[in-house]
């Protein structure tokens, strides 16, 4: 393993958005940690909203005065293409698990767990592929609280694969999910709700005259600025559904033949499947010239991505959480998103968004066809996203969270 280094946070630059109970919660919270270690680990540092959520709430950790440090694992390609087919077992498919994946995934978290140099008073262990490190990281501290931050919809997982990763929860003291419906089929160990947050000042979601002169501008991309413009925002995997997105697309423009689509997504360092659904998009849209597909853009150039689009569609067939819905609506953008998982957690249909069923691209089409031609109806949606995003999806929050159960699990 080895440590991520984070840019510097500080609280104070939150003001607008903390109000005082929230600033003393955090700040009490902080107090009662004083002499504590806490370590999270991770598989990515770059990639994926658990890096993106890390790389805002460690470093804000510290700034209240919390010793807080970030590892991400080393692992080799076998690892990662073991951890998506468990990944996505756990989401609902159905592949089979064999013995030889089973070893590599214990092979690989030991070796990790055997790395960790340091002691801490807690660990936060992110996702299925560090759970693993867990029976061994107890065996070596077992006056460290473990905690599993699990960030994925278990709600139709795989009865083998759920049945593997329930084998390395005894060590755990405590689950966090984004639902209660995700933890049900786990053991009783102690679970608490946390929604995933976005950092309102990061190139990624600050206004765009706040970003450096540098910056991308719309001007930097192939999209035409006059004409109506569709954006999903998300890696190019298959519980996205991007052919699902341009299908509905295609509907879309029967009505509005002027439409574009963008499609844009990372390419992170532990999804080895990521290239083979690129390509399979890019062969299916390469002769349409008003869709583009995008890829590792800079936070910056999502900003403007995500502020240039008319609708921002989120059309998942699984979503642990879904981040982009939240940074789309921070931005005022009405989303329409599929109904499932932390989706509807943040779309209140038809006060911010719209949700359709996960399988109904004619009912996507239709809601996008009504945002598109309604220029009162954008902008109503628009401002009630950001306040939703305000009130319950913001960085502070989320650090409150997460110190509020390290503290309960300190004095336990």
């Amino acid at each position: 393993m080895h440590l991520v280094e984070t840019a510097d946070r500080n609280l104070s630059a939150y003001d607008p958005y903390i109000d005082d109970r929230r600033r003393q919660t955090i700040r009490e919270a902080a107090d009662e940690l004083a002499g504590e270690r806490i370590g999270h680990v991770n598989s990515t540092a770059s990639g994926g909203g658990v890096a993106e959520i890390l790389h805002a709430l460690v470093p804000l950790s510290v700034d209240v005065g919390v010793d807080v440090d970030w590892y991400v694992m080393d692992a080799p390609n076998e690892f990662y293409t073991v951890t998506k087919t468990i990944h996505n077992a756990l989401q609902g498919d159905r592949a089979p698990f064999l013995d030889e994946m089973r070893e590599t995934y214990r092979r690989v978290t030991r070796e990790n767990a055997a790395d960790l140099e340091e002691e801490y008073d807690t660990i936060v262990l992110h996702d299925p592929q560090s759970l693993g490190m867990a029976p061994l990281l107890a065996e070596r501290f077992p006056e460290t609280t473990l905690v599993w931050r699990c960030h994925i919809d278990l709600t139709a997982a795989a009865t083998p694969y759920l049945e593997f990763v329930r084998s390395f929860l005894d060590p755990i003291d405590h689950t966090i999910v984004s639902r209660s419906s995700y933890g049900e089929r786990l053991s009783d160990v102690a679970q608490t709700v946390v929604h995933p947050a976005i950092d309102p000042l990061t190139e990624k979601n600050c206004p765009l005259e706040e970003l450096p002169d540098n910056a991308p501008d719309s001007d930097d991309y192939p999209f035409e600025t006059d004409r109506p413009l569709i954006v999903q925002v998300s890696r190019f995997d298959p519980w996205k559904d991007p052919l699902g997105v341009v299908e509905a697309y295609r509907d879309v423009a029967a009505s509005i033949p002027d439409v574009q689509l963008v499609l844009a997504g990372g390419m992170p360092d532990d999804d080895p499947e990521g290239m083979e659904v690129y390509r399979e998009v890019a062969a299916e849209t390469e002769n349409d010239a008003d869709v583009h597909l995008l890829t590792d853009l800079p936070d910056a150039g999502i900003n403007v991505l995500q502020r240039s689009a008319d609708v921002v569609l989120q059309k998942s067939f699984r979503e642990g959480f879904a981040l982009t819905v939240s940074e789309a609506l921070w931005k005022e953008t009405p989303v329409v998103g599929s109904n499932v998982g932390g989706i509807p957690l943040q779309i209140d249909d038809g006060t911010n968004g719209y949700l359709v069923e996960p399988n109904d691209v004619g009912a996507a089409a239709d809601r996008t066809v009504q945002l598109l031609t309604d220029d009162e109806l954008r902008p109503q949606l628009g401002r009630g996203g950001r306040e939703t995003v305000r009130e319950r999806f913001l960085l502070p929050r989320l650090l409150e969270d997460y110190l509020t159960i390290v503290v309960e699990e300190a004095d336990s």
